[in-house]
């Protein structure tokens, strides 16, 4: 089988999957539930400022990755440029840091979901609903891609839905459409305040809970990573990620920042249950006790069933990722070679039966108690995204040196051309910098420090450092210079399929979907 051919039974992901993956595939229990704990801590000005502040960063990272995912849309994507262009073993640490990350969401989301279920019935035990979840992740993941993707674009759809729900329903009971009659406005923002002292009183505290959000938007905003991940599977990606990767502005502003506008509008930071709260809970969901607040008696429970379809979408992608970055590592000879194996439909079934055997580790939350195993995984998720955000900067860095040392014209070699560059890179670079330093501050106040809270926090930063510096006096691996960089291997491939492809498309009769989608799309 020719290589075109070979990539042609691997690619099933059409550009209608990969769009709404683009806009939906990473929110979760997070953005819905999550975000409270963000607006108990700042108040809403400081949560809005935060996810602006985060929301920058994330846009920085995607133009980062918009220009080499477009010119090698390849398995593993960021995984495989942080070796290929920066040095092998930083390649080796960001694999296993995505895929610790990875599964860590997925076990996030899915022991979130024990706290869904929970808002109607607390009596069934946690086990239940992981075992069912994590059958049904295998069930969509270990056959064919075309599973994934069919799943993941209808439910991404009832995510955007519920988010324009949510939206709606923040204009209209602001405005007194609400059974109290209350047109509250913006009455939260004066009453308990737009900014929470947070720590401290006075204005450090105040510029403390603004910290405390920006912390929590690095964990509730993500994105660029999971497209780059899809890459691979994308069945004409020169056409399809640019207009992935530009989506992302818009996710950016209606979701987020419009959604923190939103929590920040419908519910007080001092809410009873928001303050008292000790862990992500769909009954502790800003949304959910706004409601209760206005005495709207049904929406709740249709809020809290669209919330769990999200979660299910969200550890879903998150399975299918980790299972992607294992095989990246597998092709670059990382992990066990025979973890590459596919079967007939380009599905590496090895790595996702491992991956389903990592989600087995939500079954902490019936021994540690859910509240408790939640938090760890937030604070382990935060800092492997942050350093995600380090290793995909860091990588263009390098990527856009060695165009420059080997005459390249960025003008006709590339594809597609991101914007603010070379800015947007080392602000992006920066602002991950700073903030994986100082999430977990407060634990060096005195009398704050737990050990596991700390190992939670910062153990990921151990990790990638053990890894890096393990496979670099292992493999005696360099840091290449910008002449040594590959930036030409895989290109034909990939040029040679995409033209193919476009031939194969114009040949074949257009249904009217056909045209529909691809206009839309």
């Amino acid at each position: 089988m020719s290589v075109v051919e070979a990539m042609h039974n691997h690619r099933r992901l059409s550009a209608r999957q990969i769009s709404l993956l683009a806009i939906a595939g990473t929110i979760g229990a997070a953005l819905f539930v999550g975000i409270g704990t963000s607006l108990r801590n700042g108040g809403p000005l400081s949560l809005l400022l935060g996810f602006i502040v985060w929301s920058s960063v994330i846009f920085s990272v995607a133009q980062c990755q918009i220009e080499m995912v477009t010119l090698l849309p390849l398995d593993g994507s960021f995984i495989r440029f942080a070796g290929r262009f920066v040095d092998d073993a930083w390649g080796m640490a960001a694999g296993y840091n995505y895929v610790l990350n990875q599964a860590a969401l997925a076990c996030f989301d899915i022991t979130a979901f024990n706290t869904l279920i929970a808002f109607w019935k607390d009596d069934i035990h946690p086990a239940v609903f992981i075992s069912v979840l994590i059958f049904i992740f295998f069930c969509l993941n270990i056959w064919t891609v075309s599973f994934f993707g069919e799943a993941e674009f209808w439910l991404a759809i009832g995510k955007v839905m519920l988010l324009f729900i949510l939206m709606f329903y923040t204009l209209v009971t602001m405005c007194g459409g609400n059974p109290q009659g209350d047109a509250f406005g913006f009455r939260y923002w004066r009453e308990p305040g737009a900014m929470r002292e947070y720590i401290n009183e006075g204005a450090l505290g105040r510029f403390q809970g603004f910290i405390a959000c920006i912390i929590g938007a690095a964990f509730v905003i993500a994105g660029p990573e999971y497209i780059s991940m899809t890459a691979g599977e994308a069945r004409d990606p020169r056409r399809v990620m640019p207009k992935a990767f530009n989506s992302i502005t818009y996710r950016l502003v209606f979701f987020f920042i419009i959604g923190a506008l939103s929590v920040g509008i419908v519910c007080p930071y001092d809410a009873p249950r928001l303050v008292g709260a000790s862990g992500v809970s769909a009954a502790n969901s800003p949304y959910v006790i706004s409601m209760e607040r206005l005495n709207i008696g049904v929406l709740p429970h249709i809020v809290n069933a669209l919330i769990g379809t999200s979660i299910v979408s969200a550890a879903n992608g998150y399975v299918f990722t980790t299972s992607r970055s294992l095989l990246s590592l597998s092709l670059a000879g990382q992990a066990p070679r025979f973890l590459s194996r596919l079967n007939r439909n380009g599905v590496p079934y090895i790595c996702v039966i491992i991956t389903i055997g990592f989600t087995c580790l939500s079954y902490l939350a019936v021994s540690a108690g859910t509240a408790k195993v939640l938090n760890w995984w937030i604070s382990l998720v935060t800092a492997s995204q942050l350093l995600n955000w380090i290793i995909m900067s860091s990588s263009w860095i390098r990527f856009n040196n060695a165009m420059k040392v080997q005459g390249l014209d960025r003008e006709t070699f590339l594809p597609c051309r991101s914007r603010f560059q070379p800015y947007a890179a080392w602000y992006a670079l920066i602002m991950a910098t700073i903030v994986l330093i100082i999430s977990g501050y407060t634990l060096f106040y005195p009398g704050a420090f737990k050990a596991d809270e700390f190992i939670f926090q910062y153990g990921m930063v151990f990790i990638v450092i053990l890894c890096y510096v393990g496979w670099k006096v292992v493999k005696r691996t360099k840091f290449l210079k910008g002449n040594e960089v590959d930036l030409v291997s895989d290109i034909q491939d990939i040029n040679d399929y995409t033209q193919d492809i476009h031939e194969r498309e114009d040949a074949q009769p257009k249904t009217k979907w056909d045209a529909i989608s691809k206009k839309i799309f």
